[in-house]
């Protein structure tokens, strides 16, 4: 098998993915925008070829670099990032070298436009909130009636196509529907229900047929949106077990996407109220799909969490189409502190470290590209339960 990984260095964890392929027996391609000899030497040592471009938005060149593989190795067989930014990418080289494994350019829409992704929900019988598409002629009087006609304010209005906070709205009132009128970027826009609730992720490793391999679920108490605009600390823990309507759910989705050999993240809330429409407190509904491994260094806590390899399992999958290593049964709470630079603490790093140092499994500073979602300053702890994964997350944040 010859396996094209595009943008192998970035996270910078990713090279794992590389090294579970090469000891599963494929020949790994890696593309990347830094030099060859600048690459961490896990990632080097796991490549059977490399080829960098200046940038990945020069098409292009992104291209001469899969023709080159082709004529030194032959046919591709697959080409893929599991990275949002490059999502589209993916699915163009695919349909241009005929590469079956992972979507065309023709299907791509439903992975990445917020508001399409609603249909898809519909048909798994999935709640969602109700969702219009904001276009270039959309006039500040059809959303006024969009938000009526969906009971009224609070609204969010956030990149039709995007990820992250970046260039979101909240909608309050009228002066909030102005402003957003006044300031938004010349892109499409979804404007969406605004539902109050914890967000959940469905992760799954699925086989060709759908099923899942790997099952694991995250808990973000605070939205992303909300930890930027505020410049939160952040916390969030990958929970020992999936809840169960989460887990059917996320399985519906899976189905109705028709998702086929792919590492997922599926987002939804957790209603914190009754929602007409949507259903009880405590329900999920759906938010948006990412089809590709969550953000950051989250497979690892998923790791860390189940006492497993998730890079290895999705190496089965691309390889073998099934799993070859058994669940450990060893489930526990990971949880993710991240400190921010402009923020004081009460207590020092040495002190998070001599009173969780025995628990916490990874620590560091953040890539600059990752920081303004997940903090500078991040430390990971398992923990046995939610009492002691509480405890860790409100010591590492604590203010001075």
């Amino acid at each position: 098998m010859n396996f094209v990984f595009v943008s192998p260095n970035f996270p910078a964890t990713y090279w794992n993915f590389c090294d579970r392929l090469k000891r599963c027996g494929a020949t790994v391609l890696g593309i990347g925008d830094c030099a060859s000899e600048a690459l961490a030497p896990e990632l080097r040592a796991s490549l059977d070829d490399y080829y960098r471009v200046d940038s990945f938005a020069n098409y292009d060149q992104v291209y001469r670099g899969v023709a080159h593989f082709a004529s030194r190795h032959g046919r591709i067989d697959w080409i893929e990032s599991n990275n949002e930014c490059w999502l589209e990418t993916d699915a163009r080289l695919r349909t241009d070298f005929n590469v079956t494994t992972g979507e065309q350019t023709s299907g791509i829409a439903r992975y990445k436009s917020k508001y399409d992704m609603k249909a898809y929900y519909a048909r798994a019988g999935v709640p969602a909130p109700k969702c219009h598409r904001i276009a270039a002629e959309t006039t500040i009087d059809e959303a006024r009636w969009y938000i009526g006609e969906d009971g009224g304010y609070p609204f969010f209005a956030k990149p039709e196509v995007g990820v992250g906070a970046a260039g979101t709205f909240k909608l309050g009132d009228e002066a909030d529907l102005r402003r957003f009128f006044a300031e938004k970027p010349d892109v499409p826009y979804a404007l969406e229900q605004f539902v109050t609730g914890d967000i959940y992720s469905y992760d799954a490793i699925v086989d060709s047929h759908g099923e899942p391999l790997f099952e694991s679920s995250c808990w973000f108490p605070p939205s992303m949106a909300e930890v930027v605009e505020r410049q939160l600390d952040i916390t969030y823990r990958v929970l020992p077990e999936v809840p169960p309507q989460l887990r059917e759910r996320g399985r519906a989705t899976v189905r109705a996407f028709g998702v086929r050999s792919r590492y997922v993240h599926l987002e939804f809330f957790r209603l914190a109220a009754w929602h007409g429409g949507l259903g009880d407190q405590g329900d999920f509904v759906g938010l948006e799909v990412n089809m590709r491994p969550a953000g950051g260094y989250t497979p690892d806590l998923m790791n860390i969490a189940h006492g497993v390899d998730v890079y290895r399992i999705w190496a089965d999958m691309v390889c073998h189409d099934r799993r070859e290593v058994p669940d450990a049964g060893d489930h526990q709470y990971c949880v993710w502190a991240g400190r921010r630079d402009s923020h004081s603490y009460a207590h020092s790093h040495d002190e998070v470290m001599a009173r969780h140092g025995e628990r916490i499994r990874m620590q560091g500073r953040m890539p600059d590209a990752l920081s303004d979602d997940l903090g500078q300053q991040f430390y990971v702890a398992r923990e046995p339960d939610e009492a002691a994964a509480d405890a860790f997350a409100s010591f590492v944040l604590a203010r001075a």
